[in-house]
């Protein structure tokens, strides 16, 4: 597995992440814990050294599952948490609105308790889950870099902030790494954010790098979700718009095809060549999967293979919002 350094810092990580959400949150019910901790040690056996988590997963047992799956291979991982959510009121909030507390005494509250549940005698990426409007986000670095001063997080992270709100953030307490969504599907990110963050040398963790399923190219327009699936929601994941944006498969097909990768890999190589300090983490929760993903780093896109994808994405229109309004509402400060 290559490694990665994330922007000017220290923290070096494996070039393809694992976010973890999705074992135990967002994607239907639960796995099986013992599966889910065998798939997270395999992973380690594979060369994957970075690990996404949060609090909010589940809530809570996300990061216990990681605890417990990696809580003696510590000297081999590097495990990012987040805070900001206030989890004492169900996460989705009142009609579809998440709570965002970001005070200072909460955001050192949830790092104690990560602690705990990771196993862990310091967090390695502590990120702001997202940005809160109530709290200035100077007092939110301030606490973090308390938290930093105190030996409880090693680096601090913000999740889909706007490119403003990093550089206040980043003039009181460097910022490692941005966590946004980032994808073939969704490359806002390289309108503002990405100049910015090359410019403070930050480095870019992008969620979502396979659309959330749908860059796998075994998502079609008669896909059906679990009631507990939050896709179901997404108007990206209507039957409509996921008939519409088909397009987009087609074409990771032909590369893929001709590659002799799968349109996730083609998916995954493209974010890679972007930038030498981006490093997505895409989730799943099957072996195979895991190894598709990380099979991802020896495909190798020349210039004439990106200069086709920018052509061809070019010519596409994805169609629907990535997220319901209220939630949208919260990215991008």
């Amino acid at each position: 597995m290559q490694k990665r350094k994330l922007g000017d810092s220290n923290l070096e990580v494996s070039a393809i992440g694992l976010g973890c959400m999705g074992m135990s949150f967002s994607y239907g019910p639960p796995k099986d814990k013992q599966e889910m901790i065998s798939l997270l040690r395999t992973a380690v056996e594979r060369g994957v050294t970075f690990f996404d988590t949060a609090e909010v997963y589940g809530p809570f047992i996300n990061e216990e599952l990681v605890g417990e799956a990696l809580s003696s291979l510590h000297d081999q991982v590097v495990i990012a948490t987040k805070f900001g959510f206030d989890t004492r009121i169900d996460p989705r909030g009142v009609k579809g609105a998440p709570v965002l507390n970001s005070r200072p005494e909460h955001i050192k509250a949830v790092a104690e308790a990560s602690l705990k549940r990771l196993k862990i005698d310091a967090i390695d990426l502590f990120y702001q889950h997202r940005v809160d409007p109530d709290v200035p986000i100077e007092e939110v670095a301030g606490a973090v870099r308390d938290l930093i001063q105190q030996g409880k997080v090693k680096h601090f992270g913000l999740s889909e902030a706007g490119a403003q709100t990093i550089r206040r953030a980043h003039a009181v307490q460097p910022v490692t790494a941005l966590q946004s969504e980032y994808s073939l599907w969704w490359r806002r990110p390289e309108t503002e954010i990405i100049p910015t963050l090359e410019e403070l040398g930050i480095g870019l963790v992008p969620y979502s790098p396979l659309g959330k399923g749908f860059l796998t190219g075994k998502i079609d327009q008669n896909a059906t979700f679990d009631n507990t699936d939050f896709r179901r929601t997404l108007p990206r994941f209507t039957p409509e718009a996921l008939k519409a944006n088909q397009a987009m498969i087609d074409l990771l097909d032909s590369i893929a095809e001709r590659k002799h990768a799968t349109p996730a890999q083609i998916a995954l190589a493209w974010l890679l060549a972007q930038k030498s300090w981006i490093v997505p983490i895409p989730g799943t929760t099957k072996l195979h999967r895991l190894e598709e993903n990380i099979g991802s780093v020896a495909v190798e896109l020349t210039a004439d293979d990106r200069h086709e994808i920018e052509t061809a994405t070019a010519q596409i229109t994805v169609q629907g919002d990535r997220y319901p309004e209220k939630l949208e509402q919260i990215t991008g400060r």
